[in-house]
Formats: C-alpha cells, sequence, structure tokens
C-alpha cells in the first residue's frame, strides 16, 4: 500500500478531483503540460471545485509537488523548449484505468475474448511442441480449414459479423488499446531503473563493476540487450515495419468505415482512428530514452568519470564507517569545542532572479471617462459569424432537410439553403456530417456556394457526407 503511488491514489481522500483533473489534462497518450501552464489550469480548476470538495488553502503549485512526491507525476526537462514539463507516472495511468473500469464495468464475459483466449492458447501450443507429426498435422487442418473458406467464400457465401458481435469485439479492442499508455510509461520507468542499476554496477568494486566496464569497452549495449531492450526492441521493430504498419492503419480506417461502427461514440472512434499514430509515437519516444541512456553510459564509461565517481564514493564510506563508531560515544549535536566558519555567500537557484522590468513600474496613461452607448446585438451576432461557423443555423438545415427528405447529402442540404457564411458554411457541414453521419469514400458528388465576402460562385468535388439522421441540437 505504502509502495504503490497508484495503490496510495486509490485510497485517497480526494480521488475525485485528482482523476478527474490528471486524466483530464495529461491522460492523453504522450501528453506533456508545461509547469507554469499546468499551475495556471489547475488554479482555475481548484476555484472551481473548492465549494464541493474540501481542498483546503494549497495552492496549485502546492498540489503539484504533492503529485509529484506521491508518484503520480513526474517533472522533467521540456525537448522542444526551455523550461520543464509534467507528465503522468505509469502507476498513475494504472489507477486511472481501474477508476474507467469501475466507471464503466465489463459485466459479462464477451464472445471475442473467449475467442482471442483460445486462439492464444492454442498457438502457444502448437508454437512449442517439438513433435514434427503433431505439428504438420494441425497445419494441415488449419489448412484444410483455410480452403474450404476460400471455397465457400468464391461461391458467393460470406458470412459477416453481426453489429452486436462486431461491436463487442471492437470494445475489447478500445480496452485494450486503453492500457497502452500506461505500458509505454512503465517501459520507460523500468528502462530509468535499469540505467541508474548499470551506473550503479560501475561504481561498485568488485567482479560485476568489472564485467559491466568490459562489456561497455567492448561495445555492448547492456540496456538494449538486457530482457526488457531486447523484448522492445521486437516490438519497435514490428510497429516500424512498413507492410506491418500500413496494414495496420487499413484495417483502422475499413474499420471505420464500416456500418456497425457508425454508433461509436466520438472520443471511441478518436482513440481507434489515433491508435497507429498512438502506437508510433509512443514506440518513437522510449525508443529514443532508450538511445539517450545507452549513449549516456558509454559516454559516462569513456569519458572516466566513473573513476572520479568512484574515488567520491569511496571516501564517503569510509566517512560514515568512522561516523558508526564514533556515534556511540557522541551525538551528531554535541559540542566539540571547535567552530567551522561557513561561507557568507548564500547559496540560491539563478531561478529566483527577477530582472529588473521599469514597464512595471509605468501606470500608463491617464484614464478618461468614456461615454457609454448600448450594446448593438444585431452588430455583436455579426461580428460573431465573422470569426465563428454558425453550427445552430447548420443544425437547424440539416435537420429540415433530414426530416423532410430522409438522409441526405451535404450537397442536397447546399441545394436547399445556401451557405450563408461562405466556404465556413461549407466546412461545418462536413465536419457536422463526419461527426454525426456516414462517409462514403467511394463516391463523390459536386458542391456548390457562394463565396461571403466577394459572392463569387464556386464547386468543388468531395467524397459523400451523408446525414442519416438528425443531428442533436
Amino acid at each position: 500500500m505504502n509502495d504503490n503511488a497508484a495503490l496510495r491514489l486509490m485510497r485517497a481522500d480526494l480521488l475525485p478531483v485528482v482523476a478527474a483533473v490528471l486524466g483530464e489534462y495529461l491522460g492523453a497518450p504522450g501528453a506533456r503540460v508545461s509547469v507554469d501552464e499546468m499551475h495556471e489550469r489547475l488554479s482555475a480548476e481548484l476555484d472551481e471545485v473548492r465549494d464541493h470538495f474540501d481542498l483546503g488553502n494549497k495552492s496549485a503549485k502546492a498540489y503539484c509537488d504533492d503529485w509529484r512526491d506521491a508518484g503520480l507525476i513526474i517533472r522533467r526537462p521540456a525537448l522542444q523548449a526551455r523550461g520543464e514539463t509534467y507528465e503522468l507516472s505509469s502507476e498513475a495511468r494504472d489507477a486511472l484505468r481501474i477508476v474507467e473500469q469501475l466507471d464503466s464495468p465489463q459485466t459479462t464475459v464477451t464472445e471475442s475474448r473467449l475467442v482471442a483466449l483460445m486462439a492464444a492458447v492454442h498457438r502457444l501450443a502448437l508454437e512449442t511442441d517439438t513433435d514434427v507429426t503433431r505439428r504438420l498435422d494441425a497445419l494441415m487442418v488449419e489448412r484444410a480449414h483455410i480452403d474450404r473458406e476460400i471455397e465457400r467464400i468464391s461461391g458467393g457465401d460470406v458470412e459477416v459479423l453481426d453489429d452486436r458481435r462486431a461491436t463487442e469485439r471492437l470494445a475489447d479492442i478500445l480496452l485494450q488499446a486503453q492500457g497502452l499508455p500506461a505500458d509505454f510509461a512503465r517501459v520507460r520507468a523500468r528502462f530509468e531503473e535499469l540505467n541508474q542499476e548499470l551506473r550503479a554496477g560501475i561504481l561498485a568494486v568488485d567482479e560485476v563493476q568489472s564485467t559491466v566496464l568490459d562489456d561497455i569497452f567492448r561495445g555492448v549495449d547492456l540496456i538494449e540487450s538486457s530482457d526488457e531492450g531486447r523484448t522492445f526492441t521486437a516490438f519497435s521493430s514490428l510497429l516500424r515495419d512498413p507492410e506491418q504498419s500500413s496494414r495496420l492503419d487499413a484495417d483502422v480506417t475499413d474499420i471505420l468505415d464500416r456500418d456497425f461502427a457508425q454508433g461509436l461514440e466520438p472520443g471511441s472512434r478518436r482513440a481507434l482512428r489515433g491508435l497507429v499514430r498512438d502506437l508510433k509515437n509512443g514506440s518513437r519516444e522510449v525508443h529514443g530514452v532508450l538511445t539517450d541512456f545507452a549513449r549516456g553510459l558509454r559516454r559516462y564509461v569513456y569519458s572516466q568519470e566513473f573513476q572520479r565517481d568512484r574515488v567520491l564514493r569511496v571516501a564517503l564510506q569510509e566517512a560514515l564507517a568512522a561516523a558508526l563508531p564514533a556515534s556511540v560515544r557522541s551525538r551528531p549535536f554535541t559540542e566539540i569545542g571547535r567552530e567551522l566558519e561557513l561561507s557568507a555567500m548564500g547559496w540560491n537557484s539563478v531561478g529566483e532572479v527577477v530582472p529588473h522590468d521599469p514597464s512595471e513600474f509605468d501606470a500608463g496613461e491617464s484614464l478618461v471617462e468614456v461615454q457609454t452607448h448600448a450594446v448593438d446585438f444585431a452588430a455583436l451576432a455579426v461580428i460573431a459569424r465573422e470569426t465563428e461557423i454558425d453550427y445552430d443555423e447548420l443544425t437547424r438545415n440539416v435537420n429540415d432537410v433530414v426530416r423532410s427528405r430522409g438522409p441526405s447529402t451535404v450537397a442536397e442540404v447546399l441545394n436547399v439553403h445556401e451557405a450563408t457564411q461562405g466556404l465556413a458554411s461549407v466546412v461545418g457541414l462536413l465536419s457536422l456530417a463526419a461527426r454525426f453521419g456516414r462517409v462514403d469514400r467511394d463516391r463523390r458528388e459536386q458542391i456548390a456556394w457562394t463565396g461571403a465576402a466577394d459572392k463569387h460562385r464556386r464547386t468543388a468535388e468531395i467524397v459523400v457526407h451523408r446525414f442519416t439522421e438528425t443531428v442533436p441540437a
């Protein structure tokens, strides 16, 4: 309970607040937020929920420090800019997954999960069998089954999963995908531990230290050649294979175009659409960490820095060995009749230095009274329409056409209702159709609209976007 950050979070009194905030800002795969931005966002969130939870008077920075000390978030130097960022630890991701499963529990044993389990057990039994005869028999049975399937499909007998079973299998896929960010974070944390263990092994004055040094001088990548490194390298190589990656990407696109996938929630569609991207980003990030650790370890040895650290380690051990018997006769705070003058210069972080900014003391021009005027609501509406897409108007137009004509495409909606905002209205209709309708990538249609500024008539050819039902207001 005390050693695992996930269990500590599950027992926390403020679990709802912590899980909601961390899940919102850092829960996405590979999410990182700058320290200053996180403090600013969290401060606004705390103002919202103080009336509902006993949060005390802690600041946003104090809460982030507590979560960091508890092992829930990690503070690292930013890769692309100066400063530091926050990201979730692997234990925090495990805790958020538990919360999500409690919120949306899997109450039944699904058919797809049982099929996957049986297939995995059968494949393991087959691939670990040393009996050639049994393996050949199994392959013959599999080939006969494939031949029957080819013959049946060639004859036009195509069996397609019904929507219920297809949706069930897709739910299992998304459930497995939810654990990927935690897996990547766990692998990265393990590489950090392995890097520290190897550095500690180099400083040890024994055979282990000699073996580690010999391996590094011979060019052996100890981190990548470890069990964790070999496992991750195999996974990364499979993901970087162009054929495998393209096939996975094409399969995801095909699934999203199926009829049963049209009823998915927007969050599930985004998770499935970004599956390949998240896998590649997570793999690329962990691979970069693996490479940095390997280079740093090699540089640490080749530059002979480890010898200086070994001398310092031996000096510390000797001091501790001498202090142990002395502590029996004298306490650390006992007066010994000697004084040690410390440096008078205070040691402070350079980050505490605040440059003088004369503009902060400039009060600006004198304030004058300005005559107030009544707000023209129509003028505000015109300004809003110039900067924002009027989704309310587009929703009314779509629902009017669908109720009167049934399922309709974007072109049919534009034929009935003019694009009052020009291209912005067209983009808004395509966005609504992508979210609440169906996209037929095999068909195209012509659309036409009038430019909002120059009043020129324009046409374009687009993929068919069809509204199958009314759009939620």
